[in-house]
């Protein structure tokens, strides 16, 4: 070997190391980047000596479409198991201590001890104010309801708005990567970027990949609707600013199609817009429906007559206009009357009636059945107890059994709710434990293992080091050759 060629040799491998140490640099630097992905600089050999001829980057197609999948179905169970969370708490968490079903069964008893005691204005007084407790109950808790349902309202609007946004990023990215292939260019960075915000979008909604010639990529929901395609196509939303019982929200359109809702406690939802959206459609509409079903029946059950008429006695509300409610005689749902049930004022001391109304079933004015005065009739206290435990029919829309007693449907009411939350959360840890192999399973293949760099380090370290003693020997022959000279 000639000293020219050797000096080029030398040359040659001191450009090739310091290559190698960037990159693998590079790697060790982003060891803990989840969006990294390792790159490896491939080497050959030539007369020239050794020279770097592509960077190549760890990519697994395969698994990242795993991962997007477990991602999303994750993003959306995690979703709904928060909005059966929220509304599990506005029944006071895991007693459910402030739901209707419990104020229910105080004010029975409270209904009870008047009973046994019909003279006494102070057991009477109780009954009253159990029944105000009963009747705000279902108050507070459909008022909550609503607010679970305008969250997730304006959840879906600011997720809307970072899915056009993350799109519209994704377009940029998709670009660069065209450009990078088309020219011959290293891609890593740009498919790095890519990947990243595939992730954040899977999150949101469910996507599938389609690779295309020169890198690049289209993107379709898991029905199939255009995301992107050489452009990012819209997602348009119409946010609703108030939710009473009965208020439908608007849709999310995806290229002018409809996003479906997702369905059951291991809910269908791919990403957390299908999971809010059957939150706000769906989950929280039919609990309303029930406390509406309670309050209607407890409105007919203390209803009073005078053989022709019958109106409200105890329990009233006011309809959609304001008016005064009638006592319902349909087994349909009626919207929003649990957030207006109150207790007749003609058995509330503060607002001039007298709780012994209630004794003599003369609430409503309509009719007295205590004609004689008994200080002692307890009649018709007896029998509004026991129509607290008498079937009745129920609205089947409401998603609980439809003939059984008041006090039945309330519990069952809440072992509607946790049901659904418990499938939920045992469908929740499943998909987490998805999503958490899926992410180990990519990491694995792609990260970077820093063991494994610092390794490749002291190799490339000792390709230096053996460049340097060829320069030291070059050296001396030069100048030897130089000493002979002179």
């Amino acid at each position: 070997m000639s000293l020219s060629a050797a000096l080029n040799t030398t040359k040659s491998i001191f450009s090739t190391t310091s290559y190698q140490s960037s990159i693998v640099s590079t790697n060790i630097a982003n060891s803990s980047n989840t969006d990294y992905v390792r790159r490896e600089a491939s080497v050959t050999t030539s007369l020239n000596g050794a020279q770097v001829v592509t960077v190549s980057r760890a990519q697994e197609d395969a698994l990242l479409k795993q991962y997007l999948q477990a991602n999303a179905s994750d993003s959306g169970q995690q979703t709904l198991l928060d909005g059966l969370d929220e509304l599990k708490s506005i029944l006071g968490g895991n007693d459910y201590e402030t739901s209707p079903s419990a104020y229910l069964s105080a004010f029975q008893t409270a209904l009870q001890t008047f009973a046994t005691s019909p003279s006494s204005t102070t057991a009477a007084q109780a009954a009253v104010t159990a029944a105000q407790d009963l009747a705000n109950s279902l108050n507070d808790a459909s008022d909550a309801v609503q607010a679970v349902r305008q969250d997730a309202d304006a959840e879906i609007a600011s997720q809307v708005d970072s899915l056009n946004s993350l799109l519209a990023q994704f377009q940029a990215a998709n670009d660069a990567v065209k450009v990078a292939t088309a020219t011959g260019t290293d891609t890593s960075s740009a498919l790095d970027v890519r990947d990243a915000l595939l992730k954040q979008i899977s999150s949101i909604v469910g996507v599938s990949v389609v690779t295309r010639d020169n890198n690049d990529m289209a993107l379709y929901t898991s029905d199939g609707t255009t995301l992107f395609d050489t452009t990012a196509r819209s997602v348009t939303f119409q946010a609703t600013t108030t939710y009473v019982a009965g208020t439908r929200g608007n849709a999310v359109y995806i290229d002018g199609v409809a996003l479906e809702a997702g369905d059951g406690s291991t809910t269908s939802a791919e990403g957390s817009l299908q999971a809010l959206l059957q939150i706000r459609d769906e989950v929280a509409p039919t609990f309303q429906s029930q406390l509406d079903e309670i309050a209607k029946s407890l409105v007919s059950a203390f209803s009073e007559t005078d053989g022709t008429t019958t109106v409200p006695g105890l329990f009233v509300w006011t309809t959609s206009s304001g008016a005064a409610g009638e006592t319902p005689t349909s087994d349909e749902v009626i919207d929003g009357i649990a957030a207006t049930i109150t207790v007749n004022s003609n058995v509330v001391t503060s607002k001039g009636g007298d709780p012994m109304n209630l004794r003599d079933g003369s609430v409503s004015g309509i009719t007295d059945l205590n004609t004689e005065n008994n200080s002692g009739f307890s009649d018709n206290l007896n029998a509004l107890y026991s129509a607290l435990d008498t079937a009745r029919s129920f609205s089947s829309d409401a998603g609980i059994s439809s003939n059984v007693s008041i006090m039945s449907y309330a519990s069952a009411s809440i072992g509607w709710l946790e049901e659904y939350r418990s499938g939920a959360t045992t469908a929740a840890e499943n998909t987490s434990a998805a999503l958490s192999r899926s992410s180990e399973a990519y990491s694995n293949e792609t990260g970077v293992n820093l063991d494994e760099e610092l390794t490749l380090l002291l190799d490339i370290e000792q390709s230096y080091k053996a460049a340097t003693k060829l320069l030291n020997a070059i050296d001396e022959m030069l100048q030897s050759l130089l000493d002979l000279g002179s």
